[in-house]
This record gives structure tokens, C-alpha cells and sequence, in this order.
């Protein structure tokens, strides 16, 4: 041990339990104590803390974190002179990037951005917003929203940007979407002065690595199977689509070992044709990390 310690935060709120799910697949188990604001974690080099993700890269760019997970839109809302590490593709309902939303109610006559002129706008990313207002050269009230931003249109609001994954919600408040402000995905961020330490950039760089390698995994199976030299060229046939075999020989000369790693959705229709190609023994195993 080298008896430094670096200082994690870790994102409150909707990506926390997501993110503690991410790290024990990883090999870090964090554990959170009822109204604690510091997880403790089996890596006696690392002190957690738990903040909000629209706080977390400006905590990191100052230097108080050394490192954070948080998504890329409150990097961008902060405008925060940050490393980003690594993409982290999660989220709290899906493995897709969450996306930043102009919307109006279905009834409203603006149909365009440019009809925003002079209006008010609610939303809690309130710098993203502006600059995107500016880009498209108009002028309107930006207000902070401190929470259901869906319902304020139209009486408290003309529009509202907003954050969402599946549109639900929306629909549900009688929402239209106008146009896409941004798609965000989670970061692994550093602060820049840290990441340059030796020490730091290769504790953060070494997280990173497990935590992509778990997320790599994900929908990934690995297949394994006993195949008779003759009917070879039949399996790996098959195989080739999915990933590039492996063919390791047996004590018997006449067989060889065939292993693979493939999409999960794959497999209930490659087994059947692997039997037929001649494979005996399939074998299917879960997979956890795939480092490349």
C-alpha cells in the first residue's frame, strides 16, 4: 500500500444505487450508512463521498474530488475544466444515453425554437439552455427549475428543457418534443491537476479498466464446446458472425475444443445449429468482465 488515498465521489440521488451495482461487479464493494455522506469502500486507498451529480464536476474541477461519476450534461452545464476518463454507459432505467429536451404543450403554437423569442423557459440546466438559445440567436427568460418542470407549462412556462429516457413522462404532462439540446451519457471525470499526479492517474486509470470491462460484458455470454476435427469447419462456419473463435486441441487428436464469446440474444438460435454442425457438449457461461 502506498498509504495515499483518493478522494471518489459518488453520484446521490437516481445513479447512486446504479453506480454502487457498477463498482461491486467491478470489485469494489461500497456500502452506505442511513444519513452518511461518506460510503465506505474495501479499497483502503479510496474515500468516497456521496454528491449530487450536478454538483460533482465542479467539486472535481476545484479539486476538492479527485475523480467523479457523474453525466457529461452537468459537465457541460458547469462548463468545468475537467478530464473526462472514460464514457460510462449506464443510467438508472437503461444503457441508453439520456437526452435534453426542448418541449411545449401539444396545443402550443410554437412549432420552432426561433418562435421562443422574448417567451420564459423553466429548467434546471439553465447555462446549457442559454448557450443552446444563443446558438440559434434568441431571446428569452431562462428560469431555474427546482423540480416538476413537466407541469409548468403553460401557465408558469412557455417551454421547458428537460432530461429524459424513455418520454413518459412527457406524454404523460401532454408534452411535445421540438428539439434534441444535447445527448448525455455518464463520465468517469478527474480533476486535471490530480490526474497528472502518477499515483492518482494510475489508481483512477486502474478503476476505470474494471469498471469498462464490466460494462463490456453486459448482454455477453461465453460459449464452449467439444467438436470432432471433421466437423470443424462446419462449426466454426457458424461461429464466425459472432465473435472469432477459439480452437484449443485435446488429448484425443481426432476432437478439439472450440470456445467463443457471444451476444446472449444469440445464442438460443446458434445452439441449435452448433448441434447440428456436430458440436457436442455446449457449454454456456456467464461472462462478468471483458478487458481488451
Amino acid at each position: 500500500m502506498s498509504g495515499r488515498i483518493l478522494k471518489l465521489g459518488i453520484p446521490a440521488g437516481s445513479l447512486q444505487d446504479s453506480t454502487a451495482e457498477l463498482f461491486q461487479r467491478a470489485g469494489y464493494n461500497i456500502k452506505f450508512a442511513s444519513r452518511s455522506y461518506f460510503p465506505t469502500v474495501d479499497d483502503p486507498e479510496i474515500e468516497c463521498m456521496l454528491i449530487r451529480a450536478q454538483e460533482m464536476a465542479r467539486y472535481v474541477e476545484n479539486g476538492i474530488l479527485d475523480a467523479g461519476i457523474t453525466g457529461h450534461d452537468w459537465v457541460v452545464e458547469n462548463n468545468s475544466n475537467v478530464q473526462e476518463v472514460c464514457e460510462l454507459v449506464f443510467s438508472k432505467v437503461s444503457r441508453r444515453p439520456v437526452r435534453w429536451v426542448l418541449c411545449v404543450p401539444n396545443d402550443s403554437p410554437i412549432n420552432s425554437v426561433q418562435d421562443l423569442q422574448g417567451k420564459r423557459i423553466a429548467t434546471e440546466a439553465v447555462g446549457m439552455t442559454t448557450r443552446y438559445l444563443e446558438k440559434h440567436g434568441v431571446s428569452a427568460t431562462v428560469e431555474f427549475s427546482w423540480g416538476a418542470t413537466e407541469v409548468k407549462p403553460p401557465k408558469l412556462a412557455d417551454a421547458i428543457v428537460e432530461v429524459t429516457e424513455t418520454g413518459s413522462s412527457l406524454r404523460a404532462n401532454n408534452l411535445r418534443i421540438l428539439d434534441e439540446v444535447m445527448q448525455s451519457t455518464t463520465r468517469f471525470i478527474a480533476n486535471p491537476a490530480s490526474y497528472n499526479d502518477q499515483w492518482v492517474k494510475m489508481k483512477i486509470d486502474n478503476i476505470a479498466l474494471m469498471l469498462q470491462s464490466c460494462l463490456a460484458a453486459e448482454g455477453k455470454v461465453g460459449l464452449m464446446m467439444n467438436v470432432h476435427r471433421e466437423q470443424l469447419d462446419a462449426v466454426v462456419a457458424i461461429l464466425p458472425a459472432l465473435q472469432t473463435p477459439t480452437v484449443s486441441h485435446l488429448s484425443d487428436p481426432d476432437w478439439v475444443a472450440v470456445s467463443t464469446i457471444v451476444d446472449e440474444s444469440v445464442v438460443r438460435n446458434a445452439v441449435p445449429q452448433l448441434k447440428l454442425a456436430g458440436a457436442i457438449g455446449i457449454v454456456e457461461y456467464p461472462i462478468s468482465k471483458i478487458i481488451e
